[in-house]
């Protein structure tokens, strides 16, 4: 064979060994790049986009969800939540991430919970990251029945507003408050509505209703900082929702806990035709973890009448360079049940712009009032309470 062409072969099998090996690496990269993809979609709790279901066909493919978003999702041990122990939940990789928000880059780790018998049939583990009854868009009942009635109906409540899953441990620990007065039709509506949806999403919740004495000025902002303080009292709840009496939700996949950002729940009402009426709006029904609404500082107690006070926590979170996050519009939607408009505060767009100067003092940090009445029928906890306007200082 002449030398150039025994070169020429020679250098050829050195391309083809050169080749394969990048290959081969190029293979194992891969293989090192599915595995911690796989545990990073093994952590991530979901906010599921609704565009694959606009026809009744989803029910019939519960895995097939698209996941983006992200949720706080703690452990509890197992004295709080009557049971003798809890095992390590493994579910399939969720690889579907192609409508991830930027949330999704600092998404909350789940902490793995141990069992010294994970084969045990009779420990229950944690409840699926994706809650498996859910059924998507609701069909809102307006005229709910009597309550005695409701209260028979409604066999997984328990006394004060209280629920959880009976075959798996909750991963969130979620507290209910309404702001209320004068308006008891609405209430046992949403009530009617609320729990068979909050039972379905598998969380350990219970609904406050902290109603304001008397009839001068309604003031919910400083109702939901009571809400907040009380609720503590009963246990060491993770989340919070704040939510209007008149708001009905219409998607149970709109689930009520708590993300690593703030979250404006009720994004698309059908009195606003269903379209987000400004970017910072934050009322209505909206969700925060325990430790954001401390930093924050609560709500501010200063607004005596209709208005103001869901745009001034939105500054307040904006300068905790925290951000509002949401659910498609196709997911939190809400219906408004009617009502008589409250009476507007003719000062809130004063005391709205003077607010950065009282966010560290005006909120959780000068709250004042007289628990005057506390009671625990099935359906929820009640309290009444007497506001006391806070001193200029």
């Amino acid at each position: 064979m002449p030398v150039a062409a025994a070169v020429a072969l020679w250098h050829r099998a050195h391309l083809y060994k050169a080749l394969a090996c990048v290959v081969l690496a190029l293979i194992a990269l891969q293989y090192l790049l599915s595995g911690v993809l796989d545990r990073r979609s093994i952590e991530t709790i979901f906010t599921i986009n609704t565009t694959r279901y606009a026809d009744h066909a989803y029910r019939s493919h519960p895995h097939g969800l698209i996941i983006y978003g992200l949720g706080v999702s703690p452990t509890y041990p197992p004295s709080t939540l009557n049971i003798t122990s809890t095992a390590q939940l493994t579910v399939p990789a969720l690889r579907d991430i192609n409508n991830a928000t930027k949330q999704d880059v600092n998404a909350t780790r789940i902490a793995p919970v141990s069992s010294p018998n994970t084969t045990d049939p009779s420990i229950p583990q944690l409840c699926p990251l994706i809650p498996p009854n859910l059924v998507g868009p609701l069909t809102v009942n307006k005229n709910p029945p009597e309550v005695l009635k409701m209260e028979k109906e409604l066999t997984g409540v328990e006394t004060g507003g209280r629920g959880w899953p009976s075959h798996c441990t909750p991963r969130h620990r979620v507290a209910i408050i309404i702001p209320f007065r004068d308006r008891p039709q609405h209430l046992q509506t949403l009530l009617y509505n609320l729990h068979p949806m909050l039972l379905r999403q598998q969380i350990s919740y219970q609904i406050f209703i902290v109603e304001q004495e008397g009839t001068g000025l309604f003031n919910r902002a400083m109702l939901m900082n009571v809400g907040y303080v009380e609720a503590l009292k009963e246990q060491k709840f993770d989340c919070f929702i704040f939510h209007d009496v008149d708001l009905l939700p219409e998607d149970d996949r709109n689930l009520y806990t708590c993300p690593e950002q703030p979250r404006h729940m009720s994004v698309a009402i059908d009195k606003f035709k269903y379209r987000l009426p400004y970017t910072d709006l934050f009322g209505g029904v909206s969700a925060m973890s325990r430790e954001q609404f401390r930093l924050v500082n609560g709500f501010s107690n200063v607004f005596w009448g209709w208005g103001g006070e869901d745009d001034d926590m939105a500054n307040r979170i904006k300068s905790q360079n925290l951000h509002i996050s949401r659910y498609p519009a196709n997911i939190a939607r809400y219906k408004m049940l009617l009502h008589k408009r409250e009476k507007a505060n003719p000062r809130r767009y004063e005391v709205l712009k003077t607010g950065k100067n009282r966010f560290p003092t005006d909120g959780l940090t000068d709250l004042k009032y007289q628990l005057i009445e506390k009671k625990k029928p099935k359906l929820y906890t009640w309290l009444l309470v007497r506001l006391t306007p806070p001193q200029p200082s």
